[in-house]
């Protein structure tokens, strides 16, 4: 899945191009139009036949290795200014790319067998863009950089420079600006994401609107990767139960700020520029502003994990908030998914991500729990922690399996059906798009969802410190 050479320099000699030719030499091509190029094609209907002419005059036939792809793609109605520059893998099944509305600008590269383009979409319209295997909705702009394995919802968008990378869900209307990185990283509708930000690992939700969204300022980090190598650092800004239902007050992380993952924050958390929170904030409607640090060299202790019960139950309610989104993308979403082109593919692979961030999330666990007889070797004089990390170390895997097995108690399915049977009364009466209903329903029947995913996420983080007592997670 090589990117095609191109002439990206300043126009050439065509009596030295012609003499080169003459000489059987294969050069990559780029049209223009010089009277020695041609590049037949009208867009629906019409042939794409680029071609140029040799030194006699006789025409010389110019075909891309995706040639037949982009006819495709043409015939089809898909706009493709340039088509001599686009290339498309092999394994890219067209008839998964609309023809309504989609435009492909030059240098842009698709690829993967699972690759989703739905109709509206503009692609590559500030810089090119390389995909792969990404379920893309309606109306989605990536306006430029490389994109793969991902899922984009409706109306989202990212502006050049975007390094998307597997494992992100961006739902309705979120977006980036330029030069964003994304890896596992889930952003609710709206969550609006500044310049020259990595923000990797996260799940961000809060605000009702594009007036009125959750915002990460420029030149933002997530740090996500400790002194002793662990990624075990997701950080939950807002929450899965509320968030879902687009009512909570927006979050803002001021720019030229960072955050120490894991951290857990509430809504309408305003975090002042400039900014690292190191801790946990959950009471709503806070204002931080960060302190700054004195100079300080000291000794550094590898593998002792001081902390270990705040890390292990951050990242276990992490986890059971992805739970309780899966359940929410299988009972509420896949009704919407259904009414649009393509719907099954992009709500097959929405499920698909969130089944990845479990795996990440729970590989960075196992990994760390490794490290626990080295720590509990280096660190044998500390008793107080000894018996937890021995717990975590041997049932970690037992602890995992939990958020990848059915969910539900009687209890539980009781209070879903209850929802669900508010919810498709309220769909059915009135109608419209998934953030419309959304937003629109009754006060009771959010207040069931919301209970429903709470008892989710609860259950499981319940089970979860049963069976590691010593370390006594989510005690306050």
């Amino acid at each position: 899945m090589r990117r095609p050479l191109l002439d990206k320099g300043p126009p050439f000699s065509y009596p030295a191009f012609h003499k080169l030719l003459s000489l059987g030499s294969h050069l990559p091509l780029m049209p223009c139009d010089q009277p020695t190029l041609g590049l037949t094609h009208q867009g629906r209907g019409h042939e794409f036949n680029p071609y140029m002419r040799d030194s006699k005059g006789e025409k010389v036939e110019l075909s891309p290795g995706s040639a037949d792809k982009i006819k495709d793609l043409l015939q089809k109605g898909v706009d493709i200014p340039n088509p001599m520059t686009v290339h498309i893998g092999d394994e890219v099944d067209t008839t998964r790319i609309s023809g309504r509305g989609v435009t492909v600008y030059p240098g842009c590269c698709i690829y993967g067998e699972k690759t989703v383009i739905s109709e509206g979409t503009q692609i590559g319209y500030e810089s090119p863009v390389t995909i792969e295997n990404c379920h893309i909705g309606p109306s989605v702009e990536l306006r430029g950089g490389f994109f793969k394995e991902s899922v984009f919802l409706e109306e989202a968008s990212m502006g050049l420079g975007a390094h998307v990378r597997e494992g992100c869900i961006l739902e309705e209307q979120a977006s980036g600006a330029h030069c964003v990185a994304l890896k596992h990283t889930i952003l609710f509708p709206f969550v609006t994401l500044g310049s020259l930000i990595n923000f990797c690992d996260c799940l961000m939700a809060g605000g009702t609107s594009r007036d009125d969204h959750s915002e990460v300022g420029s030149s933002y980090i997530h740090f996500n990767f400790t002194p002793d190598g662990d990624k075990t650092t997701a950080s939950l800004i807002g929450d899965v139960p509320r968030g879902v239902l687009l009512k909570q007050p927006r979050i803002f992380l001021g720019g030229q700020g960072g955050m120490v993952g894991p951290v857990r924050l509430g809504y309408g958390t305003m975090v002042a520029a400039g900014t690292i929170l190191r801790n946990d904030s959950l009471a709503d409607n806070k204002l931080i502003v960060g302190k700054s640090y004195k100079d300080l060299v000291t000794n550094y202790t590898p593998y002792l994990y001081a902390g270990l019960s705040r890390i292990l139950g951050n990242n276990m309610i992490y986890l059971a908030n992805l739970v309780a989104l899966e359940q929410w993308y299988i009972h509420v979403r896949q009704e919407f998914f259904s009414r649009q082109g393509f719907g099954p593919f992009m709500h097959e692979g929405a499920l698909e991500k969130l089944s990845l961030a479990k795996q990440e999330r729970v590989r960075r666990l196992e990994a760390m729990a490794e490290k626990m007889p080295t720590s509990l070797e280096k660190h044998e004089h500390k008793e107080k922690t000894a018996t937890g990390k021995r717990e975590f170390a041997q049932r970690i895997s037992e602890a995992s399996e939990l958020f990848f097995h059915e969910v539900g108690t009687p209890a539980l399915a009781d209070h879903r059906e209850r929802f669900l049977a508010g919810f498709r009364d309220h769909s059915k009466s009135h109608g419209g798009s998934y953030l419309e209903v959304i937003q629109s329903l009754p006060h009771a029947v959010g207040q069931e969802g919301t209970y429903w995913l709470q008892q989710i996420v609860d259950g499981l983080c319940g089970r979860v410190a049963a069976m590691m007592p010593s370390l006594r997670l989510f005690e306050k």
